[in-house]
């Protein structure tokens, strides 16, 4: 029962004996449960998840009487206290002497489900919205050209320094706008791979928000040492970052309700995730938390869209930026967010290097 096969599904999958004492988790159980296996084997289901009285009626009838059934839409409590809407199997395995030996539950969580759903929509949106700043920035771009030469070749034929002054705000403003627009388009250079230890991305952040928050803002870092490095760039994704970190601080400092102000930097590796349609077999996953006044609803869906900006000062294109650099990684950037508690969550597969450069 305990194959390497069933190790690597991606159907979580918890093994009972007859006293429903945990015997076995596979790793995809293990990461959605939330628990370690070698920490809860022999103990009761109820040290992973509980349901209601009823489910273990439902355990103990399997038992007595052989027959698998399944539950649709069951709502599961993990220890930590999360709350997870799942599917799920029971089925009984016969022992040598043909009884009844132990039960295996298969788990399928609905909200994972939503979550790929809303991941490929994400992606799809994101890159519609490249495709069209992409030539949205060429039928920009090229009058731009012509505007720029032009005013120079006027200011040339003025003799009157007064005059020269009109055609020079005519090629600053050109020149804004064209930086403007390469802002729109991202990073102009192709991501520098190599291996890279996340923390020291995450740290360098830490230090350039320290100095710009000038202790008005709490950092805290929870960091797992143990995931192992990353195969990116690390410029890009200290902006990526930074950009993602910043729009907190920006958020927290605006924020005049809250006295006790804090961003909460931490990492975690998962196992068996799925990023989009493809699933990997590791992936670092880095939080942003903060305790500001929360996204307006109304922003949510554009959030990663340039020029949305819940902020009358802010420009939209920091977190359009990030999501482009992760998605240059292979990763995405999600977001959830309430009052009091905004989660940014940047995921990034870890794979064996395989680019140069």
């Amino acid at each position: 029962m305990h194959s390497l096969l069933i190790d690597h599904l991606s159907t979580a999958v918890v093994q009972l004996n007859r006293e429903l004492q945990i015997e076995y988790l596979n790793p995809s159980a293990e990461m959605l449960l939330e628990v370690s296996r070698r920490r809860i084997y022999g103990h009761d289901l109820t040290s992973a998840f509980s349901e209601d009285e009823k489910s273990a009626k439902d355990l103990w009838d399997a038992i007595d009487s052989g027959h698998p059934f399944t539950k649709r839409e069951a709502e599961i409590t993990l220890t930590t206290g999360k709350s997870l809407l799942c599917d799920y199997t029971v089925t009984p395995v016969l022992g040598s002497l043909n009884y009844i030996e132990s039960l295996l539950i298969e788990l399928h969580p609905r909200d994972r489900m939503k979550r790929i759903s809303q991941e490929d929509e994400l992606i799809a949106n994101h890159q519609t919205s490249k495709e069209l700043i992409r030539g949205l920035a060429h039928e920009i771009k090229n009058p731009l050209g012509g505007i720029r030469g032009a005013a120079q070749l006027i200011s040339r034929a003025f003799s009157d320094e007064a005059l020269k002054d009109y055609t020079q705000v005519i090629i600053e403003e050109s020149d804004r706008l064209r930086d403007l627009v390469d802002r729109l388009l991202g990073p102009r250079q192709l991501p520098q791979y190599k291996a890279l230890n996340i923390h020291r991305v995450l740290e360098r952040v830490n230090q350039l928000i320290s100095v710009e928050a000038d202790g008005q803002i709490e950092l805290v870092r929870d960091y797992d040492p143990s995931i192992p490095d990353v195969v990116g760039d690390e410029a890009q994704l200290i902006q990526a970052v930074l950009n993602v970190v910043r729009n907190a601080m920006q958020a927290l400092l605006q924020d005049q309700s809250n006295g006790s102000k804090k961003i909460v930097l931490s990492t975690r590796a998962l196992r068996q995730f799925t990023i989009g349609a493809k699933r990997h077999r590791l992936v670092c996953k880095i939080s942003i938390t903060d305790n500001g006044p929360g996204i307006p609803d109304h922003i949510m869906k554009t959030l990663f869209y340039p020029m949305v900006s819940g902020r009358p000062d802010g420009t939209g294109l920091g977190l359009s930026i990030a999501q482009s650099v992760i998605h240059q990684h292979s990763g995405i950037i999600e977001c959830n967010s309430v009052p009091q508690h905004t989660e940014f969550n940047i995921l990034i597969p870890i794979e064996k290097l395989s680019v140069t450069g």
